[in-house]
């Protein structure tokens, strides 16, 4: 996936909107979760802490990073033979919103 940003968002000029947070936010999977918390976290840096694209933006990024940390769970427990797929989030600490550099 790559991180360009749609050319209207990048303009200086440009407002940004909820609209334009949850363009981003889409349909997202563990695969690109990061990805798409650090396009959004581009996106709303520079807001003021009361605005409604920050604020959204920023529930979005908090879901991504736990989406994209805890990953995809397949099988269940008691399906026999199928143990569901272990998390990273044990292994490595989630990088919080703040330390998304623009």
């Amino acid at each position: 996936m790559s991180e360009a940003e749609h050319p209207i968002r990048r303009r200086r000029d440009h407002e940004v909107t909820v609209d334009d947070v949850r363009q981003l936010m889409g349909a997202s999977t563990p695969h690109f979760a990061l990805q798409i918390r650090n396009r959004i976290a581009r996106l709303v840096n520079g807001l003021p802490a009361g605005h409604p694209a920050r604020v959204e933006g920023e529930r979005e990024i908090a879901r991504l990073t736990r989406l994209g940390y805890s990953g995809e769970v397949r099988g269940i427990e008691a399906e026999e033979g199928l143990p569901p797929l272990p998390s990273v989030a044990a292994e490595t600490k989630p990088a919080a919103a703040k330390d998304i550099h623009p």
